[in-house]
């Protein structure tokens, strides 16, 4: 881990490409030893299926487009200025509801949830992965899937 300020400037971050939209990696294990963020860009009709982490918290803040969110019991629907927080042990699934691409600012704690996004990005490149692989990959990044994954490809 670098102790020094990290400034990105358009066009400086690095990230990943998941269903043809970008996640930029704006802070990562890198960078902290405290959080991640990410600008995650979602496509239309993604969703994650509903999921629970053991140990991370994450934070949302939609910036574009329109979202829903099911954390625990309530359902969320989301516009430009919603902000959540959830904390570990909370189920929650993300699904853009919209026809056109939602921008998030996402953050988890602690950090390493890239290294998620980077394996994410390479089992779902070739199109929609096999749901059991993509099982195996959040097991090991600290998410139990609850539910089917209910992205339509």
């Amino acid at each position: 881990m670098n102790a020094k300020p990290v400034i990105r400037r358009p066009g400086e971050t690095k990230g990943v490409m998941l269903r043809g939209q970008p996640m930029a990696f704006l802070v990562t294990g890198e960078d902290t030893k405290h959080t991640s963020m990410f600008d995650w860009t979602i496509p239309p009709g993604f969703a994650t299926g509903r999921h629970v982490h053991r140990v991370q918290e994450e934070t949302f803040y939609l910036l574009e487009g329109e979202c829903e969110w099911h954390v625990a019991e309530e359902v969320v629907r989301a516009t430009p200025g919603t902000y959540l927080f959830i904390p570990p042990g909370i189920p929650h699934n993300i699904t853009n509801v919209s026809g056109k691409p939602a921008r998030v600012l996402m953050t988890v704690s602690p950090p390493g949830h890239e290294h998620y996004f980077e394996e994410l990005a390479k089992l779902t490149a070739g199109g929609t992965p096999d749901a059991q692989a993509i099982g195996e990959l959040r097991a090991r990044f600290d998410t139990d899937q609850l539910s089917a994954l209910t992205t339509k490809p």
